[in-house]
């Protein structure tokens, strides 16, 4: 989509001159090099600058109401988690031959918030590497723009081109890290919960 939008700024105002000292060439076919008049090319700029400023606005959003949905899906959790621990404390009738029966529960419990948590963290970092590959996009967009002010009434085509940013490889290692901590995390979690319940029943 992002792409798409580029290609439109530059089909905009695209002249086409010769190279100055190769007018024999010219002539033949070759030697020719795209050209943009400044205002037209400042115009485009803007319009490619307003585009992913919306983008990265617009992801930061998604990105912060996936935030609240796992705050909230935690929040649940746990209070399943207390409800569970807090009736096998207060049940008279079971004992430690019946840990089976809290254990199924719990891990029954960790498997559906493990993969909620995975759905949410999957559609978070998909967010925050939109908005990445948007405000570095975004940055050079800017950085042409400032550029015009100093050119000629014309400038080559290929130095007004904005294309699509991605983040380096090392970007993606703080969602590794992500995945890493909610699932050492979770499986802390469930030891703890499964210790109560022994506790509790079998001590």
């Amino acid at each position: 989509m992002d792409r798409h939008g580029h290609g439109q700024q530059h089909r905009l105002v695209t002249v086409t001159m010769p190279r100055e000292g190769d007018a024999a060439s010219s002539y033949a076919g070759g030697g020719t090099v795209d050209v943009v008049a400044r205002e037209a090319a400042a115009q485009a700029l803007g319009a490619v600058v307003q585009l992913h400023f919306d983008k990265t606005v617009e992801k930061k959003r998604s990105a912060d109401a996936q935030k609240q949905e796992l705050w909230r899906l935690f929040l649940a959790f746990f209070l399943f988690l207390a409800l569970v621990l807090s009736s096998v404390a207060g049940g008279g009738r079971l004992q430690c031959r019946h840990l089976w029966a809290p254990a199924g529960l719990l891990s029954l419990a960790h498997l559906a918030f493990y993969a909620a948590v995975a759905h949410h963290l999957r559609c978070l970092n998909g967010f925050r590497y939109q908005r990445r590959c948007h405000k570095l996009t975004l940055a050079l967009a800017a950085d042409r723009l400032r550029m015009l002010k100093s050119a000629g009434e014309v400038v080559a085509a290929a130095d007004v081109e904005v294309p699509y940013q991605e983040p380096h490889e090392t970007y993606l290692a703080k969602f590794k890290r992500s995945w890493a901590i909610h699932f050492a995390f979770l499986i802390a979690t469930f030891a703890f919960s499964v210790a109560a319940a022994v506790a509790v029943l079998c001590f």
